[in-house]
């Protein structure tokens, strides 16, 4: 109990500066790499470190985006909406440019925790730096939005994501969907769960039904990457497949020789002809409410039987 006690006053001694210093925004939440963070209270200089929900939400909630890496997006409408801004390309997710980002003169830097606490440590002497861990899309959207003041804008935002899911679901029918990821080197199939990635929670919450195979329980992994012959388990009456994103899939003649295997042809879906190529845009770089939007359009567009 005393060393618990311990680290718990060490922490509050050491936050204590923080927050007395703070003429801003303090941030104070388990879900940010280094919290507490003091933030400026408008912020007029964001540099963003990953191009789906870091970029896409800050451009939603009408942020002043300065800097992101922009290097081999698919996602042409974000980027294009990223270019619009002016927003100066740091170069490949994987290293954006430091020099850039300096050159900026950012008063506020957002990522995604995945990056690390090193990294955050080593930004925050450029800029206060707030990487958010969630991953949960609309937890991170939120996160985001309240580290930025614009909460209500991001309530509004869901709000109307919502009321169309709710919408959508009393229309899906109660008929089991599969969805894989074709890459240049295997297949990923990203499950159905609580905590599912953030276009797979959409079908979630839309109702969307997945097969037994693609469906886990909170906290359990939520990729599997089967092979050719496990394919047999992708039993569900409509089938989406996703090629690229992120890899050159798109080009390399795999998923040509995929499309083309037996085992592929031996697929329910397949032999019924209630298979779809679904944007890896949308499904492979989810980036907040106007990509959640995009996969309801799939699912009303091919899932949702006609009038």
């Amino acid at each position: 109990m005393l060393p618990r006690l311990a680290i718990a006053t060490a922490i509050l001694i050491a936050a204590a500066p923080v927050a007395a210093a703070c003429d801003g925004r303090l941030i104070e939440a388990a879900d940010v790499v280094g919290s507490p963070i003091c933030v400026p209270e408008n912020p007029r200089r964001i540099v963003v470190l990953d191009p789906t929900y870091s970029l896409g939400m800050s451009l939603e909630l009408g942020l002043p985006v300065v800097g992101a890496p922009l290097f081999g997006m698919s996602d042409e409408d974000l980027l294009a909406k990223a270019e619009a801004q002016s927003v100066t390309d740091l170069g490949a997710l994987t290293e954006p440019s430091l020099e850039s980002i300096i050159a900026l003169k950012p008063d506020l830097i957002l990522g995604s925790g995945f990056v690390g606490t090193g990294i955050q440590e080593m930004l925050s002497t450029i800029a206060p730096t707030v990487l958010i861990t969630d991953q949960n899309w609309k937890d991170f959207y939120r996160r985001l939005a309240a580290v930025t003041g614009r909460e209500a804008r991001a309530r509004e935002a869901l709000a109307t994501y919502e009321t169309r899911v709710a919408e959508i679901r009393a229309k899906v029918p109660d008929v089991p969907v599969s969805v894989i990821r074709i890459t240049g080197w295997d297949f990923q199939v990203y499950l159905d769960a609580p905590d599912a990635y953030g276009p797979f929670l959409v079908m979630r919450e839309a109702g969307v039904k997945r097969t037994d195979y693609e469906t886990a329980d909170a906290g359990g992994p939520r990729l599997k990457r089967p092979d050719l012959e496990d394919l047999a388990a992708l039993s569900g009456d409509i089938l989406l497949y996703i090629v690229g994103g992120s890899n050159d899939s798109d080009t390399s003649g795999r998923h040509e020789e995929v499309l083309a295997n037996p085992l592929w042809q031996m697929l329910p879906a397949v032999e019924a002809g209630n298979v779809h190529r679904v944007d890896p845009a949308t499904w492979m770089e989810f980036s907040g409410v106007t990509s959640a939007h995009r996969v309801l359009d799939d699912i009303e567009r091919l899932i949702v039987p006609g009038p």
